[in-house]
């Protein structure tokens, strides 16, 4: 039997790894200079986190987790996002007790189980970050910013900024009122998940992408906003502007988690069919109590990076690939090949890639391996040369040849 790996899952293999490699190099990079560290979380956590943290009404709890029993019958859940492993974490090991802001970055896999496209996985990787202890306006800022110079520096062509804010529970309950009195006229030509949700959150409702054409007219959460909330999100703007970062207001991004209050956003680009958000996040203020922790403010984004590996290849953006060997060692005789196992060692300790042939093949193979390799150089080692302490030491790209000693051969590639 041959098997096959599951439907929405893909395997990434040597050529296109090293893309993968990049992409996540270049976020690691970015939050080195941010002054974000990395936190590593479990794959799986307890159902009831996601169902509190994400929200029963969203799509993610409602339809696409992947749930299980474990054999202490408890109901464990592959995370469908980063978010609530992070503000766990950050209450379970008390990380709000540290006298500064908490800042956080995390790379990993997510699972859901949804119809797979251009860009869409059941199994998919993320990149996000997460910041604890401050409610100030320019930490929205940076998160938002950091996000899109990410896309920036990989060389992502066009991206947007789509900017709004959700408010605050007491503007929310003001715009719930208006926004009912919109969407009910129409309840009965909407589709059945906005049907269901447009008494229990019908903020969701908005961001359904069956009926977003009858949502043109929609009341703005703008107009309801308090004081505060509105002071908030007027400095956000300023500082995204100081910055440079241009941004678009977008009245209907509510995303797809319950938990956001105040700033949301979404990163924009082409390049991955009707799909091209690429990413997003917002302010969550309330999440860290609703899991167990003191009223701690958050504030974070995810971005997909299956979808930064599609715009990258559709933009026609070359990213570093797999690098060439720096040295292939050729042997020839019985004595040479015993001789070049230990130089190949000493090569690699020096810090060199390096690499040999294992399939006692003739010399004309092993340097058309050799170049299959993109390798630099070719050390030929015969039995002759390893009398006299010496190696034949071959440009890949010049095809000038050399003479040198053994003992210097590490040195002479240096």
């Amino acid at each position: 039997m041959a098997f096959q790996k599951p439907t929405g899952t893909q395997d990434i293999l040597p050529g296109t790894v090293e893309k993968w490699q990049f992409i996540e190099e270049k976020a690691r990079d970015l939050c080195r200079r941010f002054n974000y560290k990395e936190i590593r979380t479990p794959i799986f956590e307890q159902t009831t986190l996601f169902e509190r943290g994400v929200g029963e009404t969203t799509d993610i709890v409602e339809k696409e987790m992947y749930t299980f029993i474990d054999k202490g019958d408890r109901s464990m859940t592959l995370r469908p996002e980063g978010t609530a492993g992070v503000v766990r974490s950050y209450v379970e090991n008390k990380l709000y007790g540290e006298p500064d802001v908490t800042k956080l970055y995390y790379i990993g896999p997510m699972f859901r189980y949804e119809r797979p496209q251009a860009g869409r996985q059941r199994q998919f990787h993320q990149y996000g970050v997460e910041v604890f202890g401050a409610f100030d306006p320019a930490i929205d800022a940076e998160v938002v910013a950091l996000g899109y110079q990410y896309c920036r520096e990989l060389g992502l062509q066009e991206v947007k900024v789509e900017l709004n804010s959700v408010g605050n529970p007491a503007s929310r309950a003001a715009y719930r009122d208006k926004l009912l009195g919109f969407l009910m006229p129409m309840k009965d030509e909407l589709c059945k998940d906005c049907q269901s949700r447009i008494e229990r959150n019908p903020m969701r409702v908005l961001d359904c992408k069956v009926d977003q054409d009858k949502f043109a007219d929609a009341p703005s959460i703008l107009d309801s906003l308090d004081e505060e909330c509105t002071a908030h999100f007027a400095e956000v703007q300023e500082l995204l502007t100081a910055m440079g970062i241009e941004y678009v207001i977008n009245h209907r991004l509510v995303r797809g988690l319950d938990y956001y209050t105040h700033t949301a956003f979404e990163y924009k680009a082409q390049g991955i069919g009707a799909i091209d958000t690429i990413g997003g996040g917002g302010r969550y203020n309330g999440l860290v109590a609703d899991v167990g922790g003191p009223d701690q403010p958050g504030i974070g984004f995810a971005i997909g990076l299956e979808r930064i590996a599609l715009i990258l290849e559709k933009q026609g953006i070359s990213v570093s690939a797999e690098k060439p060997l720096d040295v292939y060692l050729v042997a020839l005789g019985e004595a040479a090949d015993k001789e070049i196992t230990s130089l190949l060692f000493k090569l690699r300790q020096a810090g060199f890639t390096a690499e040999r042939d294992y399939l006692g093949r003739k010399m004309k193979a092993q340097m058309k391996s050799a170049d299959r390799m993109k390798a630099r150089y070719t050390a030929i080692l015969g039995d002759d040369e390893l009398e006299r302490g010496e190696i034949a030491l071959k440009s890949m790209e010049t095809g000038e040849q050399r003479t040198v000693k053994l003992a210097e051969l590490v040195n002479e590639l240096k």
